[in-house]
């Protein structure tokens, strides 16, 4: 297999952004201490060749499940738990509250679990819970949306945040040609994720090329379809010469393309952001969405159960620079602060939707 080697995006790309402290190590379930403090895994020795061990406890908690996009990515999940003669679970809150994950973490600890990976509804919120896990001996990766690096010991990052934020505005300004009021769709006001690239997009905003587009709101539809769905009409009702919005989730996407599909709007509006092309093929070819971009979710679990495999085995200890392999995805490299980037995103459009089923 050919290798191709990620590196983790500089905390430069993200300051100002994420917290700043360093991620750290924790230890196999049962060798001793897991301090949660964010100093085990510059302290802990990696073993490259270490053997990951058959029957490991592989948890997901997702911020919410029944959430197509984390179907898809812990189905991912799923696939490299098997390969890995592991034991795959799914655990999570019907709804993406702050705080809803909480007790899933305590119950997944108090379970076993060798490896907890979750996707942060709150940064700070969750790491409580996610430290007694580490101190009980649980290896804790985040995925998709980061928890406060103290609290965990990896972060798979779908794509470096700077890159994501720079197609999304790319995508916009290019479809309402370079002028005109925006908007935000977002999904739950403290989502790391979503702020990170929110914050990035207006940054990128003041540059001179963009300096006829101005950014007239932000919305919350706390990645809730009908929420997202009344979120777009009130914008296009309270804006009315909204020129274009932007919807950096999968639910708000698909949501808000469901409301201007169906409304006066369409053709008018440019609609673009984060979602998957099995949502989004009818929006592309009726014409209410002219592209969008994402990942591959699935890969994003795959990766995810692969670093907390080789993280709990001792394979790796979260130290900036060591790497790993990463099954069918080949080897990864971890950047600064415990952070793994899966790759660049790949943009949907007329052309190439039917070239992806996911």
């Amino acid at each position: 297999m050919r290798k191709h080697i990620r590196y983790g995006v500089t905390a430069a790309a993200l300051a100002g952004v994420m917290l700043a402290a360093s991620a750290c190590g924790g230890t196999t379930r049962g060798d001793g201490d897991g301090s949660g403090s964010g100093s085990g895994g510059s302290e802990a020795e990696a073993d490259p060749n270490a053997e990951i061990p058959e029957g490991l406890k592989i948890s997901f908690l997702p911020k919410q499940l029944n959430n197509p996009y984390f179907t898809v990515a812990d189905s991912g999940g799923k696939e490299a738990v098997e390969e890995l003669g592991g034991e795959f679970k799914e655990v999570g809150p019907s709804e993406a509250n702050a705080s809803s994950q909480v007790s899933y973490i305590n119950t997944l600890s108090q379970q076993g679990s060798d490896v907890i990976v979750t996707a942060a509804n709150d940064p700070n919120a969750v790491c409580g819970a996610l430290n007694q896990a580490r101190q009980a001996g649980s290896v804790v990766v985040t995925f998709d949306s980061d928890a406060s690096p103290d609290c965990r010991d990896l972060f798979i990052s779908q794509a470096s945040a700077k890159g994501i934020a720079t197609a999304q505005v790319e995508m916009v300004a290019e479809q309402i040609g370079g002028e005109g009021e925006i908007a935000f769709l977002s999904a739950t006001p403290n989502a790391t994720n979503q702020n990170a690239w929110l914050k990035l997009m207006e940054e990128e905003l003041k540059k001179d090329e963009y300096s006829g587009i101005e950014v007239v709101d932000t919305v919350y539809g706390n990645d809730d379809d009908q929420k997202s769905f009344n979120e777009m009409q009130g914008l296009l009702q309270t804006h009315p010469d909204l020129a274009g919005v932007v919807s950096p989730t999968t639910v708000g996407l698909a949501a808000a393309a469901r409301y201007l599909g169906s409304s006066d709007y369409k053709g008018e509006v440019a609609l673009t952001g984060l979602g998957t092309p099995n949502q989004m093929r009818e929006y592309v070819k009726n014409g209410t969405v002219e592209e969008f971009a994402l990942w591959k979710p699935s890969d994003l679990g795959y990766l995810a159960a692969y670093a907390g495999a080789s993280h709990s085995a001792g394979r790796i200890t979260g130290e900036e620079g060591q790497t790993f392999e990463a099954g069918r995805l080949g080897e990864y490299e971890i950047g600064a602060d415990g952070e793994i980037v899966l790759g660049p995103p790949t943009v949907f459009n007329e052309d190439n939707i039917d070239d992806f089923d996911f």
